[in-house]
């Protein structure tokens, strides 16, 4: 792959690092938990909980100032674009928080997977369906921790390929928006209807 193009290893080690990172909090950013229980606690209902949640991160200039990479304060597994990161961080927070409301176990690998697979929105059916899994209303959370490992495996490398083509080359952001500005920081917004997309197929995904 030519160098300007971000490879499924740099696209799976970054995965990782925003899902932990979603678990444990980032300077100045709540973690998915503490998000998700906020949530839950303004609603009557986790379908409501949920919608809010994914109108919030649609409609908010969700920001990305977490990454201060000249300061040393955060230091990314690879050398892939802070914008991306902070896109890739900012979705799987929100697809965590969704997840945890659900009921589901974050630390689980199974789910973890999910998790990932929900980040490609759209293509998230179609690779269930080439794994042979249906999400949806029958989907329970007994079902994702009885898929064997290499079913799991095979997953992984399909979000990996689809992670990849939509990102394509270094600094091209296809999921969402994301400015440089002085000193290091990044800020700006997320796309809306990627955004929007992802909040969707997670609320299906954990059903």
């Amino acid at each position: 792959m030519a160098g300007n193009e971000l490879s499924e290893g740099e696209i799976g080690r970054m995965l990782e690092w925003a899902y932990e990172k979603s678990l444990e909090g980032m300077p100045g950013m709540d973690s998915a938990y503490k998000m998700a229980e906020n949530f839950l606690s303004k609603h009557d209902s986790t379908d409501k909980a949920i919608n809010s949640l994914i109108r919030w991160q649609n409609t908010k200039a969700a920001t990305s100032g977490f990454i201060t990479g000249l300061g040393g304060i955060i230091v990314l597994p690879v050398a892939i674009p802070a914008n991306i990161a902070s896109v890739m961080y900012v979705q799987i927070r929100m697809i965590v928080a969704i997840a945890h409301m659900r009921g589901y176990d974050l630390k689980d690998d199974q789910v973890k997977t999910f998790v990932f697979v929900c980040l490609t929105g759209q293509s998230a059916s179609e690779i269930l369906k080439q794994a042979g899994i249906k999400a949806g209303a029958s989907f329970a959370k007994q079902a994702i921790m009885k898929i064997p490992g290499e079913i799991i495996k095979s997953i992984n490398k399909a979000v990996g390929f689809r992670l990849v083509t939509k990102f394509g080359q270094k600094g091209i952001v296809n999921l969402g928006k994301a400015i440089p500005i002085a000193g290091g920081i990044i800020g700006g917004t997320v796309d809306g209807s990627g955004t929007g997309i992802i909040g969707k197929t997670a609320k299906k995904v954990f059903e």
